[in-house]
């Protein structure tokens, strides 16, 4: 872990629609209690009023001065100049707000705002299942390591954050990765988010079923109705896991195809994971079938689920061959497999984005080397 052992303080917060958590992060870990206010949304003045309290209750509790603040904020957003724009889950936010600049003025720290899905998978970059992985492959003796990494939250929505090479990679217009825009493979006037989603996985089983989605389960009720745990219509259930898992499959492949590396799956949904993995896993080993009728890889790449302890183990084996230089008596190694792991987050999406907000700033404190005035 790139700061794990750090011992400057970065104030944080997980905005959210309904409520704004404030807390701090000293070598990739909480410092304080976390500081719970409402969003507010709706009434602008009140919501920044909360934002500001939030930030100075935390600094009251801490023991030293922190050195920036870094946190992620719902778009859409110019997110390098900490201006949001027209929030659809915050209303009041509307016609370009200088959050970011407001906050440097009040409290005279660094200010760093990005997208909540990019930050997680910094975070899962940094300290998570890339890292992991490596070590792995390292342990195993095998020289491959993965430098880029596509980050997935399944939750109220669909998110996704990319890293390359150790950077966020967040657009020329703060929206790199938006994969939520992504075509519905299953419905094809929607996007992917439609079926993606916790609202997804109940509209399949309203449908199934025939009840209405008011008196929908809820996503985790109807993941213990599939396995049996609860009472329901298990077929609806499975197939609503099944579907959501199709779409997440679909376009989590369009997005690796551009970008080659690791998949981590975090958000709410991923408590269902031992349910919906599998078919993610089937959807991205799917074939398609040219003109001539024959049929060939989805993917380039081979496909292992990196929570499966077999699957892992394939994984991190090593492929590689000696091979001669042709003309020479040299040998040389050559690797000819081409393989993406995809896995669930142990760090969880709410840590991974905090770890990838404190770590983010201090990669760009450590970029200027002092404390700049970045406004």
């Amino acid at each position: 872990m790139k700061y794990g052992n750090d011992k400057r303080i970065v104030m944080t917060l997980d905005a959210g629609g309904t409520n704004f958590v404030f807390s701090a992060i000293q070598g990739n870990e909480q410092v304080v209690n976390e500081i719970i206010l409402d969003s507010d949304g709706d009434n602008l003045e009140k919501s920044l009023q909360n934002i500001i309290t939030g930030f100075t209750l935390i600094k009251e509790k801490l023991d030293i001065e922190p050195v920036a603040i870094s946190f992620g904020f719902p778009g859409p957003a110019d997110y390098p100049n900490g201006i949001l724009g027209d929030l659809g889950n915050l209303p009041g936010y509307r016609g370009g707000v200088a959050l970011g600049p407001m906050l440097f003025e009040k409290f005279n720290l660094p200010t760093f705002i990005n997208n909540d899905g990019d930050l997680y998978a910094y975070g899962e970059d940094i300290a998570g299942l890339l890292p992991t992985i490596n070590e792995k492959l390292k342990s195993a003796g095998n020289p491959k390591r993965y430098n880029n990494i596509l980050g997935i939250t399944l939750g109220t929505g669909l998110g996704a954050g990319i890293v390359r090479n150790g950077e966020m990679y967040i657009g020329d217009n703060s929206i790199g990765g938006e994969i939520c825009m992504l075509r519905n493979k299953l419905s094809l006037n929607e996007s992917v988010e439609e079926h993606a989603s916790i609202r997804g996985v109940k509209r399949v089983y309203c449908e199934q079923t025939g009840i209405n989605k008011e008196d929908s389960p809820s996503p985790k009720e109807i993941f213990e109705i599939a396995i049996g745990q609860l009472q329901g219509n298990k077929k609806a259930a499975i197939e609503a896991y099944k579907l959501m898992a199709q779409v997440v499959g679909d376009a989590i492949s369009n997005a690796i195809t551009m970008l080659d590396g690791l998949i981590v799956i975090g958000g709410g949904l991923t408590g269902a994971s031992s349910l919906f993995m599998p078919f993610i896993i089937e959807e991205m080993k799917s074939s398609f079938t040219i003109m001539d009728g024959s049929k060939t890889n989805r993917l380039l790449a081979d496909v292992y689920n990196l929570d499966d302890e077999s699957e892992l183990n394939k994984f991190i084996k090593s492929e590689a061959k000696e091979i001669l230089v042709p003309g020479t008596n040299k040998i040389i190694t050559y690797d000819p497999s081409q393989k993406i792991g995809i896995g669930i987050s142990k760090l969880g999406a709410s840590k991974a984005i905090s770890i990838g907000a404190y770590a983010f700033a201090l990669h760009k404190l450590d970029e200027r080397k002092t404390i700049p005035v970045i406004y």
